[in-house]
């Protein structure tokens, strides 16, 4: 007898089970806290964890494959089977999740003609590919071989975006093929339109919903559309959306614990329940997405708290205390396993433009035109492009013809603008000499690539200059591009004179004891990112909502650390002051 059967209940070793789990995203956490989160999930009454497996984040480059450190999925399985929790995994090759490109590899976007999330044929050997090296790794974790998968998804939210079968039958073939013998299942919205576009009832796989309140309502639909095509199966809310995600340059998204907890109770009383997320985690590093819009995009911020029932930082909520006590009827509070400490102020030790250590960071392209970033092999981060030339008049008017996303621009290494990407396009005078020799630079950056909606298409997400730059009336020729390796910051030319324009900045400080969570105030910063001793934490930027970057107790060592904060806007402070609870920008405009 299979250890998990599908019937109008979920049956696990011959027991009618009600699965209620929590999203636990382990590249969102480090390693070092996986246990402590899993340990709360199981007391606040979860039989189950869920995880997506981003592709982007295990084959960074095509054919180079990543699963260790935080990245480490199989430890992370082994971990659910040690502590007793059933494992929902979620491979599919598009996860969505406020995730850069939506968890699709940007090295895809290589190719000119590829249609990503369809039967095309060269998408569908890149993902059989990544496949034949993932789920053998993962399929030795299933309950029916040493571990405790006992679900996995087949696409996310596919009938959101397209309605090719003939795509999601070849999928379910290569998870088949590849050692996946649990029971799969499909997640879509709950309307009746994108569970038929999205759903693959024929061949025995089942669908769940995604919604976040009125569960009676959207069970209902659910229900019906099982009914119209008969199929028998368990009712469940694969995400049950506890808070929401957050953009810049906007307020921070909140839900009332209260109401959540009647709305999951309610939920609980029909089914099985999957909260999105228990415990959000960091957007570390470049991998934040974006959200679409037909003018400006909308790039989401590093923290990923997400209103969830555990903070960023790992603390029980108020929701955590109320869901746990409708789960399990327990009132005790539980403490949190972690604490965070305020280690006050670090003086900056040195600074350096990025201008004048340039080289010993970037690997450099010469070619004709201005490449994307796709085409220069190198998808997250900055590109520094720059063209020589000879003015032929004082003053020229330069523009650059479609680049994604943000511009600064320089002459002769002095700030001229910076243009986003409804404003690239539009002409920039360039105070020049006539008959002198002149340097352009622009810095670009990709703020994060569409994770949701009809702009995830590879001809809208490829970033950097896409065309080309004018001068007047002409397209320029000759560029080198400067492919700043934030890995190197060790190589950081720190000698060298900091003449302004992008800056990197090192504080240095010991630690005398273990060291615990913190957070470093960057509320006197521009935008930029932050590396903790050697580690990307992510993009900061003043505009909010947030203000400050959570730093993981491991990322710090006992003695000397260091960060290294990059900064583009010439707003860099004479000191940081890591605290300890984050810094949100109403609650700087409130006390000013």
């Amino acid at each position: 007898m299979d250890r998990i059967q599908i019937k109008e209940d979920f049956i696990i070793d011959g027991q009618k089970t009600k699965i209620i789990s929590g999203a636990v995203h382990y590249f969102r956490i480090v390693p070092e806290y996986w246990e402590d989160t899993l340990l709360d999930l199981k007391d606040m009454g979860c039989n189950a964890v869920e995880t997506y497996i981003p592709w982007n984040l295990h084959e960074p480059y095509k054919g180079k494959f990543d699963f260790d450190g935080q990245k480490d999925v199989c430890a992370f399985l082994e971990l659910a089977k040690k502590l007793g929790l059933y494992v929902i995994i979620r491979p599919s090759p598009y996860i969505c999740s406020e995730w850069e490109l939506g968890g699709l590899p940007a090295w895809l976007l290589k190719d000119s003609d590829i249609r990503l999330r369809t039967n095309d044929s060269v998408y569908m050997k890149h993902l059989e590919e990544y496949y034949a090296v993932l789920l053998p790794m993962i399929a030795k974790y299933q309950i029916n071989r040493e571990g405790t998968i006992i679900l996995a998804q087949l696409e996310n939210e596919y009938g959101s975006y397209n309605q090719d079968k003939d795509y999601l039958k070849a999928l379910l073939k290569m998870m088949r093929e590849y050692g996946i013998e649990v029971p799969i299942f499909t997640a879509d919205g709950t309307w009746e339109e994108a569970l038929e576009a999205g759903s693959l009832f024929e061949e025995d796989v089942f669908p769940t919903g995604n919604f976040g309140s009125n569960a009676k309502e959207n069970i209902a639909v659910l229900k019906e559309f099982m009914k119209k095509h008969q199929i028998v199966a368990p009712i469940m809310c694969m995400e049950f959306w506890d808070g929401w995600f957050n953009r810049w340059n906007m307020e921070i998204v909140k839900r009332d614990p209260e109401e959540l907890v009647q709305s999951a109770k309610e939920m609980i009383d029909l089914g099985s329940i999957n909260f999105y997320m228990f415990h959000g985690g960091t957007n570390f590093g470049w991998m934040n997405g974006c959200s679409a819009r037909k003018e400006h995009d909308l790039p989401q911020i590093t923290s990923y708290d997400y209103d969830a029932i555990l903070t960023e930082y790992g603390a029980k909520t108020e929701k955590y205390h109320l869901l746990r006590k409708m789960i399990t009827g327990k009132q005790d509070i539980l403490p949190d396993r972690r604490k965070t400490a305020s280690y006050g102020r670090v003086s900056l030790n040195r600074s350096v433009s990025l201008f004048n250590t340039l080289s010993s960071l970037s690997r450099v392209i010469e070619s004709p035109w201005p490449e994307s970033f796709e085409k220069l092999d190198y998808y997250y981060g900055y590109v520094l492009y720059e063209h020589d030339f000879e003015s032929y008049k004082d003053d020229v008017t330069m523009r650059i013809i479609d680049a994604r996303d943000r511009a600064q621009i320089y002459l002769d290494k002095e700030y001229v603008a910076t243009q986003y990407q409804e404003e690239i396009g539009d002409p920039v005078t360039l105070h020049t000499k006539k008959d002198c020799k002149h340097s352009l630079g622009i810095l670009l950056e990709n703020m994060g690539r569409v994770n949701y909606g009809s702009k995830l298409q590879a001809d809208t997400q490829r970033k950097g200059i896409r065309n080309g730059v004018m001068l007047d009336i002409h397209f320029t020729k000759n560029w080198k591009q400067y492919c700043i390796d934030f890995t190197k910051v060790n190589q950081i030319e720190w000698d060298n004179a900091n003449i302004g324009g992008p800056t990197f900045n090192e504080y240095v400080f010991d630690i005398q004891d273990t060291p615990k969570e913190t957070f470093i105030d960057l509320s006197a910063f521009g935008k930029g990112i932050v590396i903790v001793n050697g580690f990307n934490l992510g993009r900061f930027y003043n505009s909010g909502p947030t203000l400050s970057l959570y730093i993981p107790g491991p990322l710090l060592k006992k003695g000397n650390n260091q960060i290294v904060i990059f900064e583009t806007e010439g707003i860099v402070s004479d000191s940081i002051n890591l605290v300890d609870k984050p810094i949100f920008k109403k609650d700087m405009n409130n006390n000013s």
